[in-house]
This record gives C-alpha cells, sequence and structure tokens, in this order.
C-alpha cells in the first residue's frame, strides 16, 4: 500500500509539477506546488540515485525544532529535487520519496523588491499584498527561487524581528553572517529599532520585514516548504 500512495503521489506531483519546470519559470501563477516534509533523517543526493556524496537532512529545524518540509522542484521516477536550505541559493539535492511526505500546498509568496510588496497567493490568485522594507544597496535581497524553511516565532512579540519571522532557504549574497545564523534571510515582522525604517524602504540586510500583523497573519496560512518567488 505504500508504494501505491507514493506512486499516486509521484504521479499527481509529475504533472503538476511539469509545466513550470519545462518553462523554466518560477511558477508564481501556478495553482499548486508540493511539499516534501521530512519524518526521518534523509541523504540528499546530487543526481536521482545514491551516489557521491549525499548531504544530510534532519527532521527538525535547527532554530525551532519543528517540522521541515522541503520545495520539490521536479520529480523523476520515485525521486524528488528539493530545494535545501544551504548555500548557494540555488542549492537543490535528490531525495527518495519512500523517506517523506508529500503535501501539495496552494499558497505562494511572491516579492517584488522594486516595488517592495510582498503578494500573498492562493490557488495562483493574489490573496493579500502589503509593503515590505526590503534589503538595503549595500545588502540586498537576493532574487530567485525559494521556500520558507521555518517558522519560528519569537518569544518578544515586541522586539526586532516582530512576534514572528518566517526563514527562507534564501542566503545573503553579500553576507557570510548576520543575526547569529549563516546570512539566512527571513520574512519577519517589526518591533523596536525596526520601526525607524519606514515601509517602502530598502534599509535591512536583506530580510523582508513587513507589518507585525502582516507577519502573523502569514505565519496562519503557511507552511515550511511553501515556495517564496523574489524578484
Amino acid at each position: 500500500m505504500r508504494g501505491v500512495a507514493v506512486a499516486v503521489a509521484l504521479a499527481a506531483s509529475a504533472a503538476l509539477l511539469a509545466p513550470a519546470h519545462a518553462s523554466g519559470a518560477s511558477a508564481p501563477t501556478s495553482k499548486r506546488a508540493w511539499i516534501a516534509q521530512l519524518v526521518v533523517r534523509t541523504p540528499a543526493w546530487p543526481h536521482p540515485r545514491p551516489a557521491g556524496s549525499p548531504r544530510m537532512l534532519e527532521p527538525l529545524g535547527r532554530w525551532t525544532g519543528g517540522p521541515v518540509g522541503l520545495l520539490v522542484l521536479r520529480v523523476r521516477g520515485e525521486w524528488l529535487k528539493v530545494r535545501l536550505p544551504d548555500r548557494p541559493n540555488r542549492a537543490a539535492g535528490w531525495i527518495a520519496a519512500d523517506r517523506v511526505v508529500l503535501r501539495p500546498t496552494r499558497w505562494r509568496v511572491v516579492i517584488n523588491v522594486r516595488a517592495r510588496r510582498v503578494t500573498v497567493l492562493r490557488d495562483g490568485r493574489p490573496v493579500r499584498r502589503f509593503s515590505a522594507v526590503v534589503g538595503a544597496p549595500g545588502t540586498p535581497t537576493p532574487r530567485g527561487r525559494f521556500a520558507i524553511y521555518e517558522i519560528d516565532r519569537q518569544p518578544d512579540p515586541f522586539g526586532f524581528l516582530g512576534p514572528v519571522a518566517l526563514h527562507l532557504t534564501a542566503h545573503s549574497d553579500v553576507l557570510d553572517d548576520y543575526g547569529g545564523g549563516p546570512g539566512r534571510v527571513a520574512l519577519h515582522g517589526r518591533g523596536g529599532a525596526s520601526l525607524l525604517d519606514p515601509l517602502g524602504s530598502a534599509a535591512s540586510h536583506g530580510c523582508i520585514r513587513v507589518d507585525s500583523r502582516e507577519a502573523a497573519w502569514l505565519a496562519r496560512k503557511v507552511q515550511p516548504g511553501v515556495p517564496v518567488t523574489i524578484t
């Protein structure tokens, strides 16, 4: 039964993912994507076969200890190509489908750096838009096709990050480290000193800051693995 379930899920995944992959687009208008939720420690291989040196993926996140979901980029047989939460920003690896639980998502996030705007889509339709603070000219927000990695609810909802930080698989292109992490970019709320930079400005180290109420709303709607496109 397990093999049948995997085969059915993979067939559905392939049908949904093929158009976006074939076009080479980041597919911000696609109605659905697939998330591979890790349930055990899982090797990610450079190719869709166990050869070479794998990168071991942990089922629990580094910051929150919560579940890890990875965006599925491509399907080949019973192998899944997933976006990895590592450098470089286009890092990807192949994992065996029988080591994960496949879940569809109807949500995606699109961040337009030039417009300094976040758009949240469900079934390919915009449901909410809000202004953002983006990276300063010297520490720009990286562009590309990413995903949510962890949802980190903050102990102080009025602190610099607001009530929640949605860590992304994206990393700064110019900073190796900030905030105690590996230069990982997050979409987070605002509080304390971060309120000094008005929404619609370019002033961060690369993170995307939004109104704390919007960050809290988004954290209730999405999960790790949801695609995030930064243009």
